[in-house]
C-alpha cells in the first residue's frame, strides 16, 4: 500500500543517515536491478558473496538473499496486496541458524479517510517495538510530514516544496532544523537537448555538511556528478570529486572517469549477454582492475506454454 502514494523521488528520505533507520519504503522491480524481460530469478556472484533475487510475473521483487558464505546469510521477504506493499520481513541466519534478535518486520497500514496517511510499524521477531513512522500527504499527493515515534521520543520531519524561476526545491526539516534539500532544474544545451540537474545538500545538526550535483540526460541516465565539501571558514561549498559517465547505444554504462584534485581515475565496463548483443548481461568486467561480476538468470515460461 505504498506504491501508489509515495512519489519516486521521496523514497530517499527513509534512508537519511543518523535520523531515519527504517529501510527504504519502495516496491522494487526488474528495472532496479538492471534486468528486463520475464526474469524469474537472478543469482549474482560478487567479491563478498552472492545475492539472489526472486520476482513475480509482474517483475516485482518478492524475495532477496545476501549470502556472505554458506552458513551466514540474510533474507528479505516482500508481501503485497492488490499490487501494494503491506509487509516486509528481514531475517538473519548465522551458522545456518535463524537469529530472531537481529530479524525485523515492517508492517504498513493505509488510511484514506481524509488526506492519505501511511503508518509503518517496525518490530523485532522477539516482538519488541522498534519504530513507528507516520507519513502524511496533502490533497495533491505530496508527502508533507513524517512523525517518527520510538522509545526515545517523537521526532517530526516537515517537507516543504517551493517553485522559483523554473527550479523546484524540496526541503526536509527535522524538529525545525534543516536536514536535506533537493533542488531540481533544467539545463538546455546548444544542441537543443534538455538535461535535468539535481542539487542535493545535506546538513548535520542544522549546519551545512556536504552536497552533490547530478546531471541526467534526456533518457534519465546519470551523465555527471559533482561532489562538494562545506568550507566552514569560507561558509561555502567547495567542489571536490567530479565524475563523468558514458553509455553505449543500449544505454549500458561503459565508462566512468573521475577527477579529485590531481587524482584521475578511469574505469571501463565490458558486458557479456545471455543473448548476442541484447537480453540481460550475465558477466560484467571492470577494467583496468579486471574485477568481474556474474549473473545466472532464469526466465518465466510464457503462460500460454504452461497451459499447453
Amino acid at each position: 500500500m505504498v506504491k501508489n502514494y509515495i512519489p519516486q523521488f521521496l523514497f530517499i528520505l527513509i534512508c537519511l543517515p543518523l535520523v531515519f533507520y527504517a529501510q527504504e519504503v519502495k516496491i522494487f522491480t526488474l528495472k532496479d536491478f538492471d534486468l528486463k524481460d520475464s526474469v524469474k530469478t537472478c543469482l549474482v556472484s560478487t567479491s563478498y558473496g552472492k545475492e539472489e533475487y526472486d520476482f513475480n510475473r509482474k517483475g516485482v521483487l518478492t524475495k532477496s538473499v545476501t549470502r556472505y558464505n554458506e552458513a551466514d546469510y540474510d533474507v528479505v521477504y516482500y508481501k503485497y496486496q492488490n499490487d501494494e506493499l503491506i509487509e516486509k520481513r528481514s531475517e538473519s541466519y548465522r551458522n545456518n541458524i535463524f537469529d530472531p534478535s537481529t530479524s525485523i518486520a515492517h508492517f504498513y497500514k493505509l488510511d484514506t479517510l481524509n488526506n492519505v496517511k501511511i503508518t509503518e510499524k517496525i518490530v523485532s521477531y522477539e516482538e519488541e517495538f522498534l519504530d513507528q513512522y507516520v507519513y502524511h500527504y496533502d490533497e495533491k499527493g505530496d508527502m508533507v510530514k513524517i512523525i517518527r515515534t520510538n522509545n526515545d521520543g517523537i521526532d517530526e520531519t516537515l517537507i516543504e516544496y517551493k517553485k522559483y524561476k523554473g527550479e523546484y526545491t524540496v526541503t526536509y526539516l527535522i524538529n525545525n532544523e534543516p536536514l536535506k534539500s533537493i533542488r531540481t532544474s533544467q539545463l538546455k544545451k546548444k544542441n537543443g537537448t534538455v538535461q535535468k540537474v539535481v542539487l542535493t545538500k545535506e546538513y548535520l545538526k542544522g549546519e551545512a555538511n556536504k552536497a552533490f550535483e547530478e546531471v541526467f540526460n534526456e533518457k534519465g541516465l546519470l551523465v555527471a556528478q559533482q561532489e562538494f565539501e562545506y568550507n566552514i571558514a569560507e561558509k561555502t561549498f567547495v567542489p571536490t570529486k567530479r565524475t563523468i559517465y558514458t553509455y553505449d547505444d543500449n544505454d549500458m554504462l561503459v565508462g566512468e572517469a573521475s577527477k579529485n584534485g590531481d587524482e584521475v581515475m578511469k574505469k571501463e565496463y565490458v558486458y557479456q549477454y545471455d543473448r548476442e548483443g541484447e537480453g540481460n548481461w550475465i558477466k560484467q568486467i571492470v577494467r583496468p582492475e579486471n574485477t568481474y561480476k556474474t549473473r545466472k538468470i532464469t526466465y518465466y515460461v510464457p503462460e500460454v506454454m504452461e497451459k499447453e
